[in-house]
């Protein structure tokens, strides 16, 4: 007996079987890239979502599918794909990295009890009912990109309050908001209900089974958005466990029993379990570093353990006085925590001509890093208490052990995965220097692309 898990992410997906006590046997992971017609979109075919599908399930060992009992699903947060009643897309997904609704978000006005950024779902459909009516009127459904995928399986219209609680449209519960809907024009039906995320939501169609090597009538659960996915699938069962994720973009969670206060900056959310969490949420990860490597031309492994490649063996070479006199400002695509400006935008600062590209890629690892210590500082700021390689699929792949009931939620602080410490804190007084230095180069440069007073809950 076994379960799978699929993680939907903005860059590849991941497939991943475990068997009845939480172990990984196999993963299976393929890449594709976004599309951006204009400046500022970010969007992407749902077949090439389906074809990395079938071709991660064909990566899978044949024997470890015929044993396969329930499927659950993790997927990226934010972001919209429209369908029509048929189930056929009605335009490309929009996905979070997009800005294109930067202009609608005096829609939001503050105080609001989470962040609001343009690529969430609430502004990409004002968008879109202002500016694609056509597209609004053929649209019967807007989902987030797991709940589409579990429908294109054969499962059932539903989506759950960890995914729902982070489009912009729904109180922080997950309970859809029907006067922001009617505020907005965003029809009420156009919204599927509210299951558990490890409720059983339907059963692998005929049709699907045959493309993805498996049996027909395969239990789905409803599945929860990749970040409290990850944290399922890390372990995370206890008030103030915590956990960062790094991928396109960055997360740090802490898990909660209650309802977070509401805090500038940070995002509360539901988790997959019962509990909530509070996140710091920063965009510019590896998209920034992936794109970074492509302005320097520097090639890397596929695989993420190796993303870096020559590149880290060239910003290692690169000498500390170069490091020193050199910052990189990560933030490509606007930032959310802290600053919480949509407008923010990266480069370079102190070049010269004793630089060289390893020392701008170093540069840019250690200015995403300190991108990432800014939303810890924030985190660590809101008092939450914190507990000092593939989660998702595997927290997907346990929300479909639990639909099927071969695990109750009692059960999840047992299939915690074993921790090792890696690294701690070093106490190294340049580092700190060149953080406290990239924070406030932000704050001295941020007046010049248009920065504003930051948006967030009060």
């Amino acid at each position: 007996m076994s379960f799978l898990g699929i993680d939907l992410g903005t860059g590849s997906l991941k497939a991943a079987i475990v068997d009845e006590h939480g172990r990984e046997q196999a993963v299976s992971s393929v890449a594709y890239a976004l599309v951006t017609p204009h400046a500022g979109w970010a969007e992407i075919d749902v077949q090439t979502w389906w074809n990395a599908l079938v071709d991660a399930m064909a990566g899978l060992p044949r024997e470890l599918r015929d044993g396969v009992r329930a499927i659950g699903f993790s997927g990226q947060m934010h972001g919209v794909v429209l369908l029509e009643a048929s189930g056929a897309a009605v335009r490309r997904a929009m996905l979070w990295p997009d800005s294109r609704a930067l202009a609608v978000l005096d829609a939001w006005p503050e105080p609001q009890p989470n962040p609001v950024a343009p690529g969430m779902a609430g502004p990409l459909l004002r968008w879109l009912v202002l500016h694609e009516p056509e597209a609004a009127r053929r649209t019967r459904w807007a989902l987030q990109p797991k709940d589409w995928l579990r429908v294109a399986l054969g499962g059932a219209c539903v989506t759950d309050a960890s995914d729902a609680c982070a489009t912009a449209l729904a109180d922080p519960d997950g309970a859809w908001d029907t006067a922001l809907l009617e505020r907005l024009e965003s029809p009420r039906e156009w919204f599927a209900p509210l299951a558990s995320s490890y409720a059983a939501s339907g059963a692998l169609s005929p049709q699907a089974a045959q493309a993805l090597g498996l049996r027909a009538g395969i239990v789905l659960a409803t599945g929860a958005a990749d970040t409290p996915c990850a944290a399922l699938g890390s372990g995370l069962a206890q008030d103030g466990d915590a956990l960062l994720t790094t991928g396109s973009g960055g997360q740090i969670v802490v898990l909660a029993n209650d309802e977070p206060a509401p805090l500038k900056g940070l995002h509360r959310y539901r988790a997959a379990s019962d509990h909530w969490y509070r996140m710091a949420a920063m965009q510019n990860v590896g998209i920034a570093l992936e794109r970074v490597r492509g302005w320097l031309s520097y090639e890397w492994a596929q695989a993420y353990r190796d993303a870096f490649g020559d590149a880290a063996d060239a910003a290692a070479d690169a000498t500390d006085h170069a490091a020193s006199t050199l910052t990189f400002l990560p933030y490509l695509t606007g930032e959310r925590t802290p600053w919480l400006n949509p407008q923010a935008r990266g480069g370079w600062l102190g070049l010269s001509l004793e630089h060289t590209r390893g020392a701008m890629m170093r540069a840019a690892f250690e200015g995403v890093a300190f991108s990432l210590r800014a939303g810890l500082d924030a985190i660590r700021g809101s008092g939450a208490p914190v507990d000092c390689p593939n989660a998702a699929p595997r927290g997907a792949a346990i929300l479909g052990g639990l639909a099927c009931g071969h695990w109750l939620t009692r059960d999840l602080a047992a299939l915690a995965p074993g921790a090792t410490r890696v690294a701690g804190p070093r106490g190294d007084a340049a580092l700190a220097e060149r953080y406290a230095g990239f924070v406030e180069l932000y704050g001295r440069v941020e007046p010049w692309f248009g920065g504003g007073a930051p948006r967030g809950a009060q």
